[in-house]
């Protein structure tokens, strides 16, 4: 992919989602980072239908040990893996509790000592919150990126890889957010709005798919 392309994708989709942010519901960075973890392998929309009410009753580290673990198991339980993450919970709001004085962490590395808190998880609050220059790679952007035709790699660590070399900081900075609402309400994973997308004339799967079955 030239750097042409390159710039033309990250400037479109800047455009598209000029005010892009996350769409988890919360009130503080701590609800936040649970938002996180509880939205791994879930929607958005799930995850905040749980916390509009779950929220009102951890608004810190410390509510975790008054609800305990089948208070928080009841709260989460139409989330998938609902135990696992109610335990990484419990666990994670002791250690911010105890060790960090409710403070959240700002680094990959101490983010990612907590329970359920994976690298995809540290990335997405710090560039939330700090404005870091990551873009996080899941199943979906490493999908999206592949359909277009940037990677040809068979796993989202390999295409966290590459693009890493093609993007600069200020541009992950911008891309954090748009790129998921671009997976999400456009090249979604079944019956992608190709017809209507501005990214269009350089996307392999339009040129494959849809422009050339047009033409015939």
């Amino acid at each position: 992919m030239n750097k042409k392309n390159i710039n033309f994708f990250a400037n479109t989709l800047n455009e598209m989602f000029p005010d892009a942010k996350t769409e988890l519901y919360y009130k503080n960075e701590f609800q936040l980072l649970i938002a996180i973890l509880m939205s791994a392998q879930a929607t958005d929309k799930q995850v905040n239908i749980i916390n509009r009410n779950f929220f009102e009753f951890l608004e810190k580290p410390s509510d975790a040990a008054k609800l305990g673990l089948e208070e928080i198991t009841l709260f989460i339980n139409s989330v998938s893996f609902f135990n696992n993450k109610a335990k990484n919970i419990l666990k994670t709001c002791e250690i911010l509790d105890k060790k960090y004085n409710w403070k959240i962490p700002k680094t990959i590395k101490e983010l990612t000592q907590l329970p359920g808190v994976w690298i995809k998880t540290a990335k997405v609050f710090l560039a939330v919150t700090e404005d870091a220059p990551y873009i996080w790679v899941d199943t979906h952007v490493h999908r999206v990126l592949n359909r277009i035709g940037f990677v040809n790699t068979k796993t989202p660590l390999e295409t966290d890889k590459a693009i890493s070399k093609w993007f600069t900081k200020k541009d992950h900075s911008k891309l954090h957010n748009s790129l998921v609402l671009f997976w999400r309400y456009h090249c979604t994973a079944r019956n992608p709005k190709c017809r209507e997308c501005k990214l269009k004339e350089i996307c392999k799967y339009y040129k494959k798919e849809i422009k050339n079955k047009d033409l015939d």
